[in-house]
């Protein structure tokens, strides 16, 4: 079947066996110029060595570079942290948050160099496709989007690495590929291999990252991190940019082997996948944040910003970012966040990172008025009432239950 023709599409391009594919595949069937675009998002200096002339020997008339390291720290983790956001209780988000800035970057690019159209190499099973193609839609609604991996027929990387092979484009990809990983600094994951089968414990090669936690030091250590408006601005007493604080906390916790999680989760297309997932320095963030949460927020707002950290959550990962709601929970969770505001001393042991020290001077905990001692502010007769008061919907029912 014949396609419609484009005269420039901008893919995503990783340096991978799939996308190096995608360029020539572009060109063949759509009769196009590709501009390859790659994303730093800090999945390390190793994968983006050499990666421009990657691209042009693939096939692309040109290769643009963005480093996003920074922007993806303070303007996307940073308000998601705000609002306390854990997909299905225990996943950090951390593939999720990297799709609105790479695909808003990439519509950057398309609109810098004339393109009409976008492409990406995300598969046909996946949430990543839904993530990319929703934030083209609300961004660029104008561009057509192409999604080779639902059009080919292409099936496995022998078939893709002789397709490569006919047409003399080199690829230092092998043909076997154990595991499927994505980085950027603020997780790493890993499926696939003998996590396909929910009934394997994972092994050392699972994790990419971190040390085994039975094997991190004997001895803790302490981190001492400085909270501003629900968010970390200094550690160990230096200031730094969100990115730098990450970068810190990450070497800190894969010391200690902070951050894993082996989680079952369903994905939004419907069927459920399973991942070892490593988020050392976000992990210890986390953990400071909630701390100072618990100090400065009364009940009735603490329950309201763990209803914005669930529906936070689904939005992120379901690839919704640039909706109204998401702005509006975005919104709710920085009015909340502004008196979070304190010092948290985080223990570092064996795979966990535990808040051990707290104070804000916004903090409603007061040993003062805690205290079993007597006190100025709460007269212990006075509870009767309240107690009388709440519960009278409770005492009314039982009373006509009594009647029938």
């Amino acid at each position: 079947m014949s396609k419609v023709e484009f005269k420039k599409v901008v893919v995503a391009y990783s340096g991978g066996l799939d996308t190096s594919v995608i360029i020539p595949w572009l060109k063949e069937n759509y009769g196009c110029e590709v501009v390859a675009f790659v994303a730093d998002v800090g999945q390390g200096e190793d994968e983006l060595v050499g990666i421009e002339e990657k691209a042009i020997a693939s096939g692309a008339s040109e290769c643009h570079v963005v480093d996003l390291k920074e922007e993806l720290v303070a303007d996307y983790i940073y308000p998601t942290l705000k609002t306390g956001a854990l997909y299905e209780g225990k996943y950090l988000l951390g593939t999720s948050m990297a799709r609105p800035i790479i695909a808003k970057a990439q519509v950057e690019v398309a609109r810098k160099v004339g393109a009409d159209a976008l492409a990406h190499g995300c598969t046909g099973k996946g949430n990543d496709q839904v993530r990319f193609e929703g934030a083209f839609a609300a961004l660029a609604p104008d561009l057509h989007v192409i999604a080779p991996w639902r059009e080919w027929d292409l099936v496995s990387r022998e078939e893709c690495l002789d397709y490569l092979a006919e047409r003399n484009i080199p690829c230092s990809a092998s043909l076997t590929k154990i595991y499927s990983r994505d980085a950027n600094s603020w997780h790493i994951s890993t499926e696939g291999g003998v996590l396909e089968s929910t009934w394997n414990a994972p092994n050392d090669d699972c994790w990419a990252w971190t040390i085994d936690p039975e094997k991190a030091p004997d001895a803790a250590e302490y981190v001492t991190l400085k909270v501003e408006k629900g968010a970390v601005v200094a550690v160990d007493g230096q200031a730094m940019t969100p990115y730098n604080t990450l970068v810190y906390l990450n070497d800190k916790g894969v010391k200690h082997g902070i951050g894993r999680i082996d989680i079952v989760e369903n994905r939004l297309v419907g069927m459920k996948s399973r991942g070892c997932y490593e988020t050392p320095g976000g992990t210890i963030m986390m953990e400071a944040l909630r701390a100072v949460e618990q100090l400065v927020l009364d009940k009735t707002s603490f329950e309201f910003r763990e209803e914005l950290g669930l529906k936070a959550s689904h939005l992120v990962y379901d690839g919704r970012w640039f909706t109204p709601l998401c702005r509006s929970i975005l919104a709710a969770s920085e009015e909340l966040a502004q008196d979070v505001n304190g010092e948290v001393v985080i223990k570092l042991y064996k795979g966990q990172a535990t808040a051990t020290q707290k104070r804000s001077e916004n903090s409603l905990y007061s040993e003062e008025f805690a205290t079993f001692g007597e006190d100025d502010v709460y007269d212990q007769s006075h509870a009767g009432g309240f107690i009388r008061l709440y519960s009278l919907s409770s005492r009314i029912r039982a009373l006509n239950e009594a009647k029938k």
